[in-house]
C-alpha cells in the first residue's frame, strides 16, 4: 500500500536528524526532508506555501491564524527554543546601562512579527518596566539590505515602526549609532567586528536567563511545525503521525546527549553541563506536547496580543490540531 508523500522544510537539528536520515519514519508517510536555514524555510512557506509541512516561526504562524483562509495548522512540536536575554544588543555610546534606559530609544528589529522580538518585548515590558509602545522600532535587513516583513501587518497606532533605507542594514546602523539597540535572533556581525562598540544589554546573560527560568518556569518557544491546512483536512491522521515521529526523533537526540562511551557532541564538558540542566529544568527540558507547554504558550500569546500582532487574545487550544492534545492508553 502506497504511503502519503509529504515534503518537510526544516533545518538540520539534532532533535530532527533521525527524521532527515530515515532512522525514524512517520506512520503512513514518505517524508522528503528539505534541509534549509530557518529564514529560507519561513520565507518560502509563508510567501508561496511550497512545502506540505514546515518548521515555522511561532509568531508568523499565529499571525496567519487571522488570515481569512488560515493556511496552516500546527502540531505541538518545537524545533527551536531559546532564552533571548542574550539577543538584546546596544550601541556602547547610547547611554543604555539597564533595561529602562531603552525607553524612548530607536530599536532595530529585522521584522516586528519575528518570534524572538515578541519574547524580548514581552519580557522587557513584564519584568523590566519597558512598555512595548515606549520605543520606536526600526525594521529591515540585519546583514543584507531589502528585507521586508514576510507578512502584512495591521498594527495599532501606538506601535511606532520605521523602515530602514534600501541600502542600509541594522547591524551597521547599530555600530554607527543610527539605532540605539537591536532585538534579533542572529548575533549581528558588528558585535564581533565592532571593537566593543556593540555590546549586549545583559553581558552575564546566562545567569540572567537561569534566574528568569527559576522565577517563571518558562523556556521560550521560538518555532513550531505546521501542516498546510488542505493536506490536514484531507488526511486528519497526519497530525498525530507526524507528532509521534518528531517525538521519537527527539528521544534519540536526548539519548545522544547522555552518551558516555564517546562524546557525540563537540563539547568537552557536555556531561557536566547536561547534569546541571536536568537538575534545574528536568529530564524533558525541551518538552514537546500541548498541556506541559500551556504556561509558555499562554505567555507568548499574551505578549503577541499586547504587541498588537493578534487581533484578539488566543488560547493554546487555538493553535494546534486537536488530534495532538492527547494519546491513547492501554
Amino acid at each position: 500500500m502506497s504511503k502519503l508523500r509529504l515534503s518537510l522544510g526544516c533545518w538540520d537539528y539534532d532533535r530532527t536528524r533521525a527524521l532527515m536520515d530515515g532512522t525514524v519514519v512517520p506512520d503512513g508517510i514518505d517524508l522528503n526532508y528539505l534541509n534549509m536555514p530557518v529564514e529560507e524555510t519561513f520565507f518560502r512557506m509563508l510567501r508561496h506555501r511550497e512545502f506540505d509541512v514546515a518548521e515555522m516561526s511561532l509568531s508568523s504562524y499565529t499571525v496567519s491564524l487571522f488570515k481569512p483562509d488560515r493556511p496552516f495548522i500546527a502540531i505541538p512540536v518545537f524545533p527551536s527554543r531559546f532564552f533571548r536575554h542574550s539577543c538584546i544588543y546596544v550601541n556602547a555610546d547610547a547611554g543604555i546601562r539597564e533595561p529602562k534606559d531603552l525607553i524612548g530609544k530607536r530599536i532595530g528589529t529585522p521584522e516586528y512579527q519575528m518570534t524572538a522580538p515578541v519574547w524580548i518585548r514581552g519580557i522587557l515590558d513584564e519584568h523590566y518596566g519597558v512598555p512595548v509602545d515606549s520605543v520606536t522600532y526600526v525594521t529591515g535587513g540585519e546583514e543584507e539590505p531589502g528585507r521586508p516583513e514576510k507578512l502584512k501587518l495591521d498594527l495599532p497606532a501606538n506601535i511606532k515602526i520605521e523602515q530602514i533605507g534600501p541600502t542600509q542594514t541594522l547591524s551597521q546602523m547599530l555600530l554607527d549609532g543610527e539605532i540605539d539597540a537591536l532585538h534579533t535572533a542572529r548575533m549581528p556581525s558588528t558585535f564581533l567586528t565592532g571593537k566593543g562598540k556593540v555590546k549586549r544589554l545583559f553581558p552575564d546573560f546566562e545567569s540572567v536567563e537561569r534566574d528568569y527560568f527559576r522565577k517563571t518556569g518558562i523556556f521560550p518557544i521560538m518555532h513550531t511545525v505546521v501542516i498546510r491546512r488542505e493536506i490536514y483536512e484531507a488526511n486528519r491522521w497526519v497530525a498525530q503521525s507526524l507528532y509521534k515521529a518528531f517525538v521519537q526523533a527527539q528521544q534519540i537526540a536526548y539519548q545522544n546527549l547522555k552518551e558516555t562511551a564517546a562524546l557525540k557532541i563537540m563539547h568537552p564538558w557536555l556531561l557536566g553541563n547536561m547534569e546541571k540542566v536536568v537538575e534545574e529544568m528536568g529530564d524533558d527540558f525541551w518538552a514537546y506536547g500541548f498541556e506541559n507547554n500551556r504556561k509558555t504558550l499562554e505567555t507568548f500569546l499574551r505578549y503577541h496580543h499586547e504587541g498588537g500582532l493578534s487581533k484578539k487574545l488566543l488560547t493554546p487550544e487555538d493553535l494546534f490540531a486537536p488530534e495532538t492534545f492527547e494519546a491513547f492508553k492501554i
